[in-house]
């Protein structure tokens, strides 16, 4: 179950943003192989002054089509993670016009036993999941 959170500077219609989810969502079902309604995404939309992404030394050029995605996910092995990162990569292009220089991504890993669905019960620990 991965939850994705989003970072863009302001300005997307809905229905771009819903463009952009889709294409996210299908870069997970590849990647990840999880069940179709297996779907937690957040968009924060932000001033451009309130991001700020410079190249790391790698020479890049960056636009104000810029997307910041965060993986918050249960362990997962390094292909997969090149395996999303390539195909989140390739959906956003193909769909949303989200050239590579503009998508950074970053994985945050923890346990099964960290998520809670509702109710305040960790469904992976008691089974229910």
């Amino acid at each position: 179950m991965p939850l994705l959170q989003f970072d863009l500077i302001e300005g997307r219609s809905e229905s771009e943003l819903k463009t952009l989810l889709d294409a996210a969502h299908r870069a997970v079902l590849t990647a990840f192989g999880v069940p179709p309604r297996d779907r937690y995404q957040i968009v924060h939309e932000n001033k451009r002054f309130q991001m700020v992404f410079e190249d790391t030394g790698l020479g890049l050029t960056r636009s104000d089509n810029l997307v910041m995605v965060r993986v918050y996910t249960s362990p997962r092995s390094s292909e997969q993670k090149q395996h999303f990162m390539a195909e989140l990569a390739r959906e956003l292009e193909s769909s949303s016009g989200v050239r590579g220089n503009d998508l950074m991504i970053s994985f945050i890993t923890n346990d099964k036993g960290d998520w809670s669905f509702a109710n305040g019960v960790a469904q992976y620990l008691t089974g229910e999941l």
